[in-house]
């Protein structure tokens, strides 16, 4: 009985640490990833917002549901953890697309910013991801147990693979 009532008192010390740490972390974060691709910025551009066409390169969604009588361009993404709506919030053909979470009841929120410049022989794509993480514990995990661009660069590596190219990923 005392082992497992140390155990149990153990267990609640850390997840107090944990949410004690997570609280004094700031809830918004910044990150930023590059990539480089041989293609013209209207091909990305079109590939980039042909929502259900990202199944076909985004790995981690399992489905894309357009929500129709919107007033902006809404759609669900579901990874298979539950869909979360996104909308987007600009867009400037072919050089920046703003994608927002469009649920403020989530337990994190935040926006991604798409900038399409043209280079020699190609567009450099930068995708800044201005996040927010309300619960301390997540805020914990995601600073310290998750890379908090390892979604930006899930979608470029697939971006690049739709493309046939070796992802030229910088930070």
């Amino acid at each position: 009985m005392r082992v497992a009532l140390k155990v149990v008192l153990g267990m609640v010390v850390i997840v107090a640490a944990v949410a004690g740490v997570g609280a004094t972390l700031p809830v918004d974060h910044v990150a930023t990833r590059t990539l480089a691709l041989n293609r013209p910025a209207d091909e990305v551009w079109g590939v980039l917002t042909d929502y259900r066409g990202q199944l076909t390169w985004r790995k981690e969604l399992t489905s894309v549901e357009l929500v129709p009588g919107t007033s902006r361009e809404t759609w669900l993404e579901d990874t298979g953890d539950g869909a979360i709506p996104f909308e987007t919030t600009e867009a400037i053909p072919p050089t920046r697309l703003v994608r927002t979470i469009a649920d403020s009841t989530l337990p994190f929120g935040g926006r991604w910013v798409y900038t399409l410049s043209a280079t020699d022989g190609g567009t450099r794509l930068t995708i800044t991801e201005e996040g927010k993480v309300f619960n301390p514990i997540f805020r914990f995990v995601s600073h310290f147990v998750l890379d908090q661009a390892a979604t930006i660069e899930g979608v470029m590596q697939g971006l690049a693979s739709h493309f046939g190219e070796e992802p030229r990923i910088t930070p």
